[in-house]
C-alpha cells in the first residue's frame, strides 16, 4: 500500500501512465521514421538538378538481370509521373567491359530508336545473345534493320562519347554501387535492395517525388 494520500497517489499513477504513453508514442514515431529511411539513401552532397523540375534518374545496365525485370515496370510507371518531373535513363559502366552497352544506349537515343531499348534486354536476357562487344552490337543493330555504317558512325561520334562521360559523372556523383537504382531530385536514391523489391522501388520513388514537390 502506498504511503501517499489517496489523491496524490492517484495523481502519481496518472502521471506515470502519461509518461509511459508519451514515451511509447515517441518510440513508435521514431521507429516508423527509421523504417522509412531504410528504403532509400540520402545523396551527400546533393546533386544539382534543373530548377523548377523534379529530376528522376534511372541507373541501369543492359547486362543486369534485375534491370531487365524492372524495365517494363518503369516504362509503365513513368507514364503517370507529374508534369513537373523529368525522367532520364542513365546507362552504367562500372568497368571497361560495360562501356559498349553504355555506348549502345546513347547510339539508339541519337538515332531516335528508343523503341529498340526493351529489345536489347530481350536479346540478352530472353534470347541469350551475347551482344557485349562493339562488333556484336553492330551486328545486332544491323539485324534490327539499322544501317550498319550509320550506326557505327553514330556509335563513334563525339555526341555519344560526351553523353557517356556525363553518365560516368552522374554515377560518381550519386555514388551508385549497383543497378537498378532510381535517384530523385538530386537528393535520394532507392533500389530493390533498399526498398525490398521491384514494385516497392517504384512506390518509394513515388513517395520521394511527392516529398520533393511538397
Amino acid at each position: 500500500m502506498s504511503g501517499l494520500p489517496p489523491d496524490l497517489s492517484s495523481r502519481s499513477f496518472k502521471l506515470k501512465s502519461i509518461v509511459k504513453l508519451f514515451a511509447a508514442a515517441i518510440f513508435a514515431v521514431s521507429g516508423s521514421v527509421a523504417f522509412a529511411q531504410e528504403t532509400y539513401v540520402n545523396v551527400n552532397p546533393p546533386q544539382p538538378t534543373e530548377p523548377g523540375k523534379i529530376e528522376v534518374l534511372e541507373f541501369f545496365s543492359y547486362g543486369c538481370p534485375h534491370c531487365a525485370v524492372l524495365e517494363p515496370m518503369v516504362a509503365e510507371w513513368k507514364k503517370d509521373l507529374p508534369s513537373d518531373v523529368t525522367f532520364s535513363s542513365v546507362p552504367v559502366a562500372f568497368n571497361a567491359g560495360m562501356k559498349p552497352l553504355q555506348q549502345l544506349f546513347y547510339t539508339l537515343q541519337a538515332l531516335g530508336r528508343e523503341d529498340l531499348h526493351p529489345e536489347v534486354f530481350n536479346a540478352i536476357h530472353s534470347d541469350g545473345k551475347r551482344i557485349f562487344t562493339k562488333e556484336a552490337i553492330v551486328d545486332w543493330a544491323a539485324s534490327q534493320g539499322l544501317d550498319r555504317s550509320a550506326f557505327l558512325a553514330t556509335m563513334d561520334s563525339f555526341g555519344v562519347a560526351s553523353k557517356m562521360t556525363r553518365a560516368d559523372q552522374l554515377v560518381e556523383g550519386y555514388v551508385i554501387r549497383g543497378t537498378p537504382s532510381i535517384a530523385v531530385d538530386g537528393r535520394f536514391v532507392t533500389s530493390p535492395t533498399e526498398a525490398g523489391g521491384y514494385q516497392q522501388t517504384l512506390e518509394v520513388a513515388s513517395e520521394l517525388i511527392e516529398r520533393a514537390g511538397s
